[in-house]
């Protein structure tokens, strides 16, 4: 069974730093692509990150390119995702989520998702 567990959201500053941590189990990161996913109440969840061994490089929303870092630990089957130079926009509910292949934004490439962590920026 996979299972997806996201973590480490929480309230920092504006221009502070968060780590959020996505647990996985279930599924091997060499046949996989694992994606953040954003939501803000109101709005669609939208991709902001990806990661995928057969994918080439990792993707990024232009809203985050160089502000967050995705990264993985195939030793702890975890994908995390540095934010750093938070904004208040980037407030919302993070999600993780996971599927054979290679990355996508697309909320229907993704059959895995984790429970959402909350993610408040204060300005």
């Amino acid at each position: 069974e996979v299972q997806l567990q996201a973590s480490g959201g929480g309230l920092v500053q504006a221009g502070g730093s968060l780590r959020l941590s996505c647990a996985t189990s279930g599924f091997s990161f060499d046949d996989a692509a694992i994606a953040w996913f954003r939501q803000v109440p109101g709005n669609e969840r939208e991709g902001i990150s990806c990661i995928s061994k057969s994918g080439g490089v990792p993707w990024y929303e232009d809203s985050v390119k160089g502000r967050f870092t995705i990264s993985s630990d195939d030793g702890k089957n975890t994908v995390y995702l540095q934010m750093d130079e938070l904004k208040s926009e980037d407030t919302g509910v993070y999600y993780c989520a996971a599927d054979l292949g290679r990355c996508s934004f697309l909320k229907s490439a993704y059959r895995a998702w984790g429970k959402g962590t909350l993610v408040t920026v204060s300005s």
